[in-house]
């Protein structure tokens, strides 16, 4: 297995760390958020994994595809708490468990997010070319 698919994947696991982490929060502190953007994001983001997964072991490209895919759709809706969050910071989104989140982690979250998005980008177009 390549050295970037690798790095790819253990940069993904990392993200969903500091994701659970958030989720946790988010679950003992009340939910302003509204339930389906907070675990749809998740739910994408782990589907996405399966089949990156699924393509490191066949090494069949039309799965880190599929994998980047969900992977993006989830970029999407963590986006879109990601703003909801920061507006809301003293306003009108952010009344409960959102504005108590540690905002390091929710940073390290997307930064390491952004990581893998690009990693798994990067890698995919790779090994799509190597094909």
């Amino acid at each position: 297995m390549p050295e970037l698919e690798l790095v790819a994947t253990l940069i993904w696991a990392g993200t969903a760390c500091f994701g659970i982490h958030l989720l946790f929060i988010w679950l003992s502190r009340g939910k302003v958020l509204p339930a389906l953007l907070v675990f749809a994001h998740p739910v994408l983001a782990s589907t996405g994994l399966t089949f990156w997964i699924t393509f490191l072991f066949t090494m069949h490209v039309t799965y880190a595809w599929i994998g980047f895919g969900m992977l993006s759709a989830s970029a999407m809706l963590g986006f879109m708490m990601l703003t909801r969050w920061l507006v809301g910071r003293g306003g009108r989104h952010a009344k409960g468990s959102e504005r108590q989140f540690p905002a390091r982690i929710a940073a390290t979250h997307g930064v390491v997010g952004l990581t893998t998005f690009a990693l798994v980008l990067i890698a995919s177009t790779l090994a799509t070319n190597h094909r």
